[in-house]
């Protein structure tokens, strides 16, 4: 609440949006009433909490249309939580060699999940760790020498580079950790989550696909360790809008839009109401179900659940 506070009275475009909507914080008595700012503002609207010189800008796809755009005031926030965030659910970087395939990503510049894969890449330590664009050949030698030597590896990617490479290289993977971060690219027959999920571990003989949840507008991520059930760190939240009515907002299982409560944004918005549908279960994890019918396509969303 203290935040939410302080980013109505620092952010102009979100006191105007919550003007709109007569939800001043005098009237707000819990999470459930604050506003959620819609994730298309970024793409609109500099979306900033107190005047700054921003360090960088984080652009989105863009597959739909005009990219958002999120500045970045202090790029070691982001840092602290991805990293926090990951050694929460995979331990020290420095255990892995971690290879990126994000081809597309890495193509279109100032992609937050370039930049996070480029400092865990950095935190690994490892001189294999890196970026592998359309080198399929060179990826698969160093997957199956760190195969061959035991080291713990994760290849992470975007899905249609990760369908694009378990279809040139069928491997017997042990020792690697494969995780897709979604993003279809408009380019491929579309696949539900649990069709691309089957491939790969058909084609690499693996147990389980890992998955990532993020977005250009947060800083923090979700991970799923098996089947898209995402779970999150402790200062992100899930909530779900009821997609009839977008101000009735529940944190108790069952389906609807997702909004998202993100304590890293803290000089931009850390309450957005994003245009995926989404699950809670019963033990907080959540589901990404797609997108809402209305929401314009963009890469990271294209896979659905």
């Amino acid at each position: 609440m203290e935040l939410f506070c302080f980013q109505y009275t620092e952010n102009k475009i979100y006191q105007q949006y919550c003007n709109l909507l007569r939800k001043i914080p005098a009237h707000v008595k819990s999470i459930y009433e604050i506003p959620f700012l819609p994730v298309q503002f970024f793409k609109t609207h500099i979306v900033a909490t107190t005047p700054f010189e921003h360090q960088l800008i984080f652009e989105s796809s863009g597959t739909g249309g005009d990219k958002s755009r999120h500045y970045i005031k202090d790029a070691s926030l982001y840092e602290k939580s991805f990293l926090h965030a990951f050694r929460q659910f995979y331990g020290n970087p420095k255990d892995y060699c971690i290879l990126g395939l994000l081809p597309s990503y890495l193509e279109a510049g100032n992609s937050s999940l370039v930049y996070m894969v480029q400092c865990l890449i950095k935190a690994s330590k490892n001189n294999l760790s890196g970026f592998y664009l359309y080198d399929f050949e060179k990826l698969k030698e160093v997957i199956l020498l760190n195969e061959a030597r035991h080291q713990k590896t994760l290849l992470i990617g975007v899905t249609y580079a990760l369908l694009d490479f378990a279809q040139a290289h069928a491997l017997q993977l042990k020792h690697t950790l494969v995780m897709e971060t979604g993003g279809m690219k408009g380019r491929k027959k579309e696949l539900i989550r649990q069709e691309v999920h089957d491939i790969l571990k058909g084609q690499w003989q693996l147990k389980n696909i890992h998955s990532e949840y993020g977005m250009t507008e947060l800083l923090s991520q979700a991970y799923a360790m098996q089947d898209g059930i995402f779970k999150t760190p402790a200062w992100m939240k899930i909530l779900l809008r009821d997609e009839a009515d977008p101000f009735e907002i529940t944190s108790q299982p069952g389906t609807g839009a997702i909004n998202i409560i993100d304590l890293a944004n803290i000089y931009s918005c850390a309450f957005i109401a994003t245009s995926d549908a989404g699950k809670i279960n019963a033990d907080g994890s959540f589901e990404v179900l797609g997108r809402q019918d209305s929401a314009d396509l963009r890469g990271c969303s294209l896979l659905t659940a």
